[in-house]
């Protein structure tokens, strides 16, 4: 339009789109950098395909002047791929066509720079910055968890609704044992208010004296639900061997959606839900051990079951989730994190204390470092937990009338490489369950750590991550109302 209608030269139309725009990324999959067909662009807007050409042109002589001598830089930078069917890279005319780049957690930022963007960072370095996520403490605590935001005003006053960074406040409150009650209690009635919710509007009858233990997001390889789903087939061996054994009581909680194409996806769905199916046919599992996959997630059904959480799955692999906002809701509502140092979580275990989260696993360095090595067949072979896992899985014990109907999840696990390290991380992830449920068993010491997450999740506000955007990207000031 600057060119065509408003009629301005093409170096003032261009430093007004450029200076107009900004880019945030929210993802490092590749499956999700979007590349759209050139014969697309072709068919329905020829013009933008024109402009497009002439930005490539005069961008891709902009890195010849400035890397000479690079094809190899100047064919990974074009905007556009240059492959059999050639397609438009929008990620590259993202970071080329706008005067900001970020992602939404320190190490997604961090990656972006180094792995996904380097040649782009390398270029422009004052376009790439961090703006870490955040939620609105109205909705996701006062709005969502009327018992704790009692609890909380009481104890330091209201001004946390508009200022979550009040919430420190609370941390001495942690060493008040009658705090610490008033919190239990507050934890304990939305545990009650969302098991008789569940009761009443799904038929599904649960525990509120038990771990309240809940993953619940997009359903997906790298966020590894699957991960979750081994550990519970682990405890669900060891109950059977070992039937004396005084384990806490545990619910698991999942919820979320897959994209309609995504097969192993819906295999994973299936497999929890058979897993859950299993158990409750189990008596001698009754009281113990349940397994809930939550219908038609939304977030109607977050508000719920958030604040009535104990444990919250933050356990991708390393390296591949940008930042989460679950984990910040969590946080939020006194759930502890069982985690990878990935996405946001990583900041706050900084800001609470890595002491007061059950972190485990490899690091996106070592993910990283793994690739051309890494074989998940030693785990099978050399940690009989983990084949004693797997073994009942792929002998139809959960899908006796429907035999390989997970045969793909054998693929991949072990036959195609274990891309996103479930076997690798599996024991240090069932010691870390281990651990919180040992630390469960003391209501004070557990309650100390709930407190001390609420206290330090001021940082997660998106009040804090709008004002970095208009601060730091666009400028904009505040402003004042009568």
């Amino acid at each position: 339009r600057l060119l065509d209608e408003a009629h301005l030269g093409w170096e003032e139309a261009w430093d007004l789109t450029r200076r107009t725009l900004a880019y945030t990324n929210h993802t490092l999959l590749p499956e999700a950098l979007e590349k759209w067909p050139v014969t697309l662009f072709e068919l329905v807007c020829p013009r933008l395909l024109e402009i497009m050409y002439e930005i490539n042109r005069r961008f891709l002589d902009e890195v010849g002047r400035r890397f000479p001598g690079d094809p190899e830089r100047v064919r990974r930078m074009s905007l556009i791929e240059e492959t059999p069917t050639r397609q438009v890279r929008m990620a590259n005319l993202a970071v080329a066509g706008t005067h900001s780049t970020n992602g939404v957690a320190e190490i997604h930022s961090r990656l972006l720079r180094t792995r996904l963007m380097a040649d782009f960072a390398e270029m422009f370095p004052e376009r790439f910055n961090n703006k870490t996520n955040g939620v609105t403490p109205r909705r996701w605590l006062r709005g969502a968890n009327p018992e704790l935001s009692r609890v909380i005003t009481e104890a330091i006053g209201d001004r946390w609704i508009t200022d979550l960074d009040r919430l420190r406040d609370l941390k001495p409150l942690a060493e008040d044992a009658s705090f610490r009650a008033q919190f239990r209690k507050a934890k304990r009635a939305a545990k009650v208010r969302f098991s008789q919710w569940a009761r009443e509007a799904l038929g599904i009858h649960v525990d509120p004296e038990s771990i309240f233990d809940s993953q619940i997001k997009r359903i997906h390889e790298y966020k590894r639900q699957l991960l979750n789903a081994l550990h519970i087939v682990h405890l669900y061996n060891r109950l059977r061997a070992e039937p004396g054994w005084d384990m806490t009581p545990r619910t698991f909680f999942f919820a979320g959606k897959a994209a309609p194409a995504y097969e192993l996806a819906k295999t994973i769905i299936k497999f929890i839900n058979h897993l859950a199916a299993a158990i409750d046919a189990e008596p001698w599992m009754r009281g113990r051990l349940k397994v809930v996959f939550l219908p038609n997630y939304s977030v109607s059904l977050a508000e719920r079951l958030i604040p009535a959480s104990d444990v919250s799955e933050q356990i991708s692999t390393a390296g591949y989730e940008a930042s989460g906002t679950g984990n910040m809701k969590f946080m939020m509502n006194g759930a502890l994190t069982i985690g990878t140092r990935d996405g946001a979580t990583i900041e706050m275990a900084q800001e609470a204390g890595e002491e007061n989260f059950f972190l485990f696993g490899l690091t996106a360095e070592e993910v990283e470092s793994s690739r051309g090595w890494y074989n998940p067949r030693w785990h099978y072979e050399n940690e009989p937990a983990i084949a004693a896992v797997l073994d009942l899985i792929f002998s139809d014990h959960f899908n006796r009338s429907e035999p390989g109907a997970f045969a793909s999840l054998r693929g991949t696990l072990l036959d195609h490489g274990d891309k996103y390290r479930h076997l690798a991380d599996l024991t240090a992830y069932c010691k870390a369950q281990e651990d919180a449920s040992s630390v469960y068993t003391d209501a004070d010491v557990w309650t100390r750590k709930a407190i001390l997450n609420v206290a330090a999740s001021g940082k997660f506000s998106s009040d804090r991550t709008i004002n970095d955007y208009a601060r730091d990207i666009w400028q904009a000031r505040p402003c004042p109302v009568n």
